[in-house]
């Protein structure tokens, strides 16, 4: 069957189909290689030159990952943040660029520091808000509108789809982080963005074992290859061991993320009427602000990312944290085990984040172990509030 036919989830499993022609492996090899043989007329016939900007192993991850976002091509780095800032560094001095107000906070940090020395003009505003978006874009002026949907920590919904339209009527190009969302659940660039970054740290590895970004893109323009050339000549490559495990993430992408996302949608529903809790943020209960959009631009679930407002504040929330067993309490998400973390502590003061705010990342374990580890863990804390 030709591939062209197959469904993402299945191109997803067969890594794209690979086998390895000299041995008829159906895992494809690591290429741990940094340099290949020229021809003796001095040309590189079989396709490769230097690791740096070439690698077997990259292009078969990059090749999966292309075709499930529906892209023309995508770039593997060595970090979400390497990534994300490749985007930002392809721009000019005096760009003006709009990102959200919520949103992955080391990249945040990133934007109001380097980015500004830099010489990019970066204006936060809230990009759940269309009128607000509309409001600041510069025509002839921004070049750049930075969207992360479901955002990090507090998950507002963005419209990837409208804001591609605002962005094209003023000459700026929509980069989405679709970390939380995955190909699983969104695909950006049909909705008419013209970049999607990850953290593939996240759920398209999935197991807590590899650091690395991607960025896939709509079409290779003269953009795109500023893109390349910021991490070929900075040295952003993602290694081939590590490409190698993305690979190996990518095949169970699929059912991982759809698993953790129903979990996330039932703890959700049980957390939102548990007395210890003052506030569930999860696009999958109907009275959060994005629901209906998430319906419409989120396909088969909403992520499994929710963050829970504990009642008695700051200390109630850290108790909580304290006493869970099953859960983790460790920075990152997206893997096969449930992490929990108290998110304004690691931002600090300047974060948006509120004080009584848990952030949880739901893996593939029992939905009810993890819901009898966390009520146990949460009851007991607002018991000691009481007290």
């Amino acid at each position: 069957m030709s591939e062209s036919f197959l469904r993402p989830e299945t191109l997803a499993a067969h890594a794209m189909g690979a086998i390895d022609a000299r041995t008829g492996a159906i895992i494809p090899p690591i290429h741990p290689s940094t340099t290949y043989e020229r021809d003796a007329d001095l040309r590189y016939s079989r396709g490769h030159c230097y690791s740096r900007g070439d690698n077997p192993t990259d292009e078969s991850a990059a090749a999966t990952l292309t075709a499930l976002e529906g892209g023309t091509q995508t770039l593997l780095f060595a970090s979400g943040m390497a990534a994300a800032t490749a985007v930002f560094q392809a721009l000019e001095p005096g760009d003006h660029v709009l990102a959200p107000q919520v949103m992955y906070w080391a990249l945040r940090s990133w934007l109001s520091g380097f980015a500004t020395r830099w010489g990019l003009e970066i204006e936060l505003v809230d990009t759940s808000d269309l009128n607000a978006v509309k409001a600041a874009l510069r025509p002839g002026k921004t070049r750049l509108l930075w969207v992360e949907s479901p955002a990090n920590p507090l998950w507002s919904v963005s419209d990837i789809a409208a804001l591609a339209d605002l962005a094209r009527r003023v000459g700026a190009r929509l980069a989405v982080d679709s970390t939380v969302a995955t190909p699983v659940l969104t695909r950006p660039l049909s909705l008419g963005a013209d970049i999607v970054m990850h953290s593939a740290t996240k759920y398209l590895n999935g197991h807590s074992d590899v650091v690395a970004g991607t960025l896939t893109t709509a079409r290779q323009d003269e953009f795109w290859a500023r893109i390349k050339a910021v991490q070929v000549q900075g040295g952003g490559i993602l290694g081939p061991f590590e490409a190698w495990l993305l690979q190996r993430g990518l095949r169970t992408l699929y059912p991982r993320v759809r698993w953790q996302s129903a979990s996330a949608l039932t703890l959700a529903e049980r957390l939102a009427v548990h007395p210890g809790v003052l506030e569930v943020l999860y696009p999958g209960l109907p009275g959060f602000p994005g629901h209906d959009l998430a319906r419409r631009q989120m396909e088969g679930g909403f992520g499994a990312m929710l963050s829970v407002r504990i009642r008695g504040g700051r200390e109630a929330a850290i108790a909580t944290a304290a006493n869970v067993h099953l859960w983790r309490r460790a920075t990152s998400l997206g893997g096969v085990e449930s992490l929990i973390e108290h998110r304004a502590s690691i931002e600090g003061p300047t974060s948006p984040v509120p004080d009584d705010l848990l952030r949880l990342s739901v893996g593939i374990e029992s939905v009810e172990d993890l819901w009898t580890d966390f009520d146990v863990a949460l009851t007991a804390a607002s018991a000691a509030q009481g007290e």
